[in-house]
């Protein structure tokens, strides 16, 4: 019976230390949504989009402000008022509009931009506080 105690106590632990990590990295921040679109100046080239996912990921993994990580791709658009033209988008949110300015300031966003900025010929941001 303790076996069997420790065991599922053990794997609530595994389960819960699993959860939480996972979360950090994924919990949406209502406070401040940055949402930035992309568009590659050579977009049908497998090398250039290898290059800028391989840059960008680098950079969201190190980033020390950055709480949701999502890149995104323009699915096959469904009505007319989706706009597709772009070839990446990327949402990331922060605690407070000073944490988004932060981000901006650190030195993997910048050597991001060092690394990409030749890969693309425009980008559109989008930055959103809540309303509560």
């Amino acid at each position: 019976m303790k076996k069997i105690a420790g065991a599922f106590l053990f794997l609530s632990f595994v389960s819960f230390s699993y959860s939480q990590t996972d979360n950090t990295m994924k919990e949406f921040d209502s406070n401040f949504a940055h949402t930035v679109f992309f568009w590659l100046a050579n977009p049908e080239s497998a090398e250039d989009r290898a290059a800028f996912e391989t840059s960008l990921q680098k950079f969201l993994n190190t980033s020390q402000y950055a709480k949701t990580k999502f890149i995104g791709k323009p699915p096959k658009a469904s009505r007319d008022v989706v706009d597709g033209s772009f070839t990446y988008s990327l949402i990331v949110t922060f605690e407070s509009a000073e944490a988004q300015q932060n981000y901006q300031d650190e030195a993997p966003h910048k050597l991001f931009i060092e690394e990409s900025s030749a890969l693309w010929t425009k980008v559109i941001v989008y930055d959103s506080a809540t309303i509560q």
